[in-house]
């Protein structure tokens, strides 16, 4: 059975099926250990220590802007784009396929969303993923979900 991987510095998902990692370093490790191919779903918080909730308060609800250079810890955003780095290292091969026959064959890649309270970092994150997904030739579907927790 494939497991779900839950990216949150604060919150705790209500159903005990997730693994919870708290920030990039934790999902790193955590991928690693476990492998892409033996996790079926992740969800990704962006704001994952206090400069980048200071800066979700300061600048995102007030002004909608997201500056990450406020930002001092790594993001969702990071962790989504390590996963990706991850994948092509281990499937080199897709590098050098066209579209069209990538098409033809399906990823071996967790499904992702995001549940992330940041409605700027959210669609960063959302961007990236679904245009991985599209350069695969696969449907883009990461969308922002809610997770219930504590």
């Amino acid at each position: 059975m494939k497991t779900k991987i839950y990216l949150d510095d604060l919150r705790t998902p209500t159903s005990d099926n997730w693994i919870v990692v708290r920030d990039y370093y934790e999902f790193v490790e955590k991928i690693k250990e476990l492998g892409l191919e033996n996790i079926d779903l992740i969800s990704l918080d962006h704001d994952l220590g206090n400069t980048a909730i200071e800066e979700y308060y300061d600048n995102v609800v007030t002004k909608y802007k997201l500056n990450y250079k406020n930002i001092k810890e790594k993001t969702g955003l990071d962790c989504a784009k390590w996963l990706i780095e991850k994948y092509y290292n281990e499937n080199p091969d897709r590098l050098e396929m066209n579209r069209s026959d990538k098409k033809k064959k399906n990823i071996n890649f967790p499904e992702v969303y995001v549940h992330s309270a940041n409605p700027i970092g959210a669609h960063n994150i959302m961007g990236y993923i679904n245009n991985f997904y599209k350069n695969e030739g696969q449907k883009q579907s990461c969308e922002r979900v809610k997770v219930s927790h504590t």
